[in-house]
């Protein structure tokens, strides 16, 4: 077989593919394409040398999933969801997921609420909420939009800061104590003022899994607006506890929230949840 024709059948059988001889294309595409069966083992054979997802003990997102997700996820990939005129059925099943999950957190009233390609996006959305509905108070009011700023620990996912960086806020970040891992009421008091759009707590931290003091925290937000007239939302980043918290704890109201690794399908196959509603 020559170098530079193509592998016959029985080649392919024999050696694998001609990326046995050739260089693999890493930067530009190739002159002549591959068959498909090349493109597979190809991939697979680059894929062999990664780590084994059910060994990474170091994550805190779903490394397993039922068949059956894995099936229905399979049969819908060619389907263009954000189309929700050509696929109701698909809208619908979000805005049920979403109901579902709104009941779950014990949410009042009505909620709104979206499904978001991983836990990034639904905090990202979750703070851009907080910043609006605080500028909308603030216009209202007649007051300055120039400074706002948002309060939450050193135990919070790397995104808040992120989101802090991309959209022009303040991260007041509350540092942690010799071996307390998590904030509470006392510790986010000091920060908040009539810029603060709002409080991130997180119910199931990425270094330990400890939780913060949601409740206590809530209960202070709630005594702030009675006693000095300032409206500060709690975000709470369901992060870990997302799934156990809610038969767990007791759930405050008025909350925003974003799911992350609450989740019972693999990463990158499975969708998080921005939550919103309203104290009742």
């Amino acid at each position: 077989m020559s170098l530079n024709s193509q592998p016959a059948d029985a080649d392919v059988a024999l050696f694998g593919n001609r990326f046995v001889t050739q260089e693999v294309p890493s930067r530009e595409f190739p002159e002549t394409g591959i068959p498909a069966e090349d493109a597979l083992r190809l991939v697979s054979e680059d894929l062999a040398l990664e780590g084994d997802p059910a060994r990474n003990l170091a994550t805190f997102v779903t490394t397993w999933m039922e068949p059956q997700a894995q099936q229905i996820i399979a049969a819908n990939l060619h389907r263009n969801f954000i189309d929700h005129a050509e696929y109701p059925r698909t809208a619908e099943i979000e805005q049920r997921c979403i109901r579902m999950l709104a009941d779950l957190f014990h949410a009042p009233g009505e909620t709104t609420g979206a499904r978001t390609q991983g836990s990034s996006e639904a905090i990202m959305l979750g703070g851009l909420s907080l910043k609006w509905n605080w500028r909308k108070r603030r216009e209202a009011a007649g007051a300055a939009t120039s400074s706002p700023n948002l309060v939450f620990g050193g135990d919070v996912h790397v995104v808040w800061e992120k989101f802090c960086r991309y959209f022009d806020v303040e991260p007041r970040i509350v540092p942690l104590q010799p071996g307390k891992y998590t904030i509470g009421p006392d510790d986010v008091q000091a920060h908040i003022d009539e810029n603060t759009i709002g409080v991130a707590a997180v119910l199931g931290t990425t270094f330990t899994g400890h939780k913060d003091d949601i409740v206590g925290i809530n209960d202070l937000l709630l005594r702030i607006k009675r006693e000095r007239d300032l409206d500060v939302p709690l975000h709470v980043d369901a992060a870990s506890g997302g799934s156990s918290g809610p038969s767990s704890t007791r759930t405050p109201s008025g909350i925003s929230g974003s799911n992350r690794s609450a989740r019972s399908m693999s990463p990158g196959t499975s969708s998080d949840w921005s939550i919103r509603a309203s104290a009742g």
